[in-house]
């Protein structure tokens, strides 16, 4: 399957640096700045950008994620509303890669195959959902593969060997390793356990890892980098969001400017 996460991961690779890839939660503060975010981020050097689909019970979120998702719910919101957003970034141009990070229940509510068809037809180039496991991911996997969709898969350290590989049979764009066992966060430092859990995933699959959960400094961002192919920074985008906008009723003019450089300053400097 060929399609912009790849190509960005091929292209990284040439030029020998690693990938970024910010996330944030679609309709925090709402829909129309969310669309504005995905242009910015990739206008600051995101190799991919994760949107996350907001839900009631986001059992693998810590708390700043869940507020989020909160304030985004505050919101007329669907999964169609967040497709139509990613569709009106690919008409303006932009060809950075976006992934869906999702639960399962929104995605089946809105019908597998539909969802994969109106994803495609969007312009989202992969999806990763929390809480589906490897045992459970034939099917969607198949829906996806069709629509030329890449299935994200979570890995994290507790994994045996016996999962760490059937969790690569059914990835495809990217591995995401996650850092340390837990639920979403910023640290301080990146847990001891993740380059170990790289080098373990490594032995199982040819796909480049990405790794998150946790990061949240340019400092982190460079470690990671000696030994991932990209580093995932969720918490820390979306704690700034939180901290220049607390009512998202009443949105900064130059919000999504300053999301945008601090983003941009988490990469290292060339």
């Amino acid at each position: 399957m060929e399609n912009r996460i790849n190509k960005k991961f091929i292209q990284l690779k040439a030029e020998n640096r690693g990938g970024f890839i910010p996330f944030i939660v679609a309709g925090d503060p709402n829909l129309e700045t969310t669309e504005d975010l995905i242009l910015e981020l990739a206008e600051k050097g995101a190799s991919v950008i994760e949107l996350g689909v907001p839900f009631s019970d986001p059992v693998a979120d810590g708390v700043t994620i869940q507020a989020s998702a909160e304030r985004a719910l505050q919101n007329p919101i669907s999964v169609k509303g967040i497709l139509e957003i990613v569709a009106s970034v690919r008409k303006k141009g932009c060809e950075t890669p976006v992934i869906l990070f999702s639960y399962f229940n929104p995605i089946l509510q809105f019908g597998l195959e539909n969802f994969a068809e109106k994803a495609k037809d969007a312009g989202v180039d992969g999806i990763l959902v929390t809480d589906l496991v490897p045992e459970e991911a034939a099917e969607f996997r198949s829906i996806l593969a069709e629509n030329d969709l890449a299935l994200i898969m979570l890995a994290a350290p507790t994994s045996s060997d016996e999962r760490l590989a059937k969790i690569c049979a059914h990835a495809s764009g990217f591995v995401y390793a996650v850092s340390r066992a837990g639920v979403t966060g910023a640290r301080n430092e990146t847990s001891s356990d993740a380059e170990n859990l790289v080098q373990r995933l490594r032995n199982h699959t040819n796909l480049p890892i990405a790794l998150g959960f946790g990061i949240s400094t340019s400092a982190q961002v460079t470690e990671t980098w000696k030994y991932a192919d990209a580093a995932v920074v969720g918490s820390a985008i979306v704690a700034e969001m939180m901290r220049l906008s607390p009512d998202i009723k009443e949105v900064p003019g130059d919000f999504v400017e300053r999301i945008g450089e601090f983003a941009g300053n988490l990469l290292p400097k060339a």
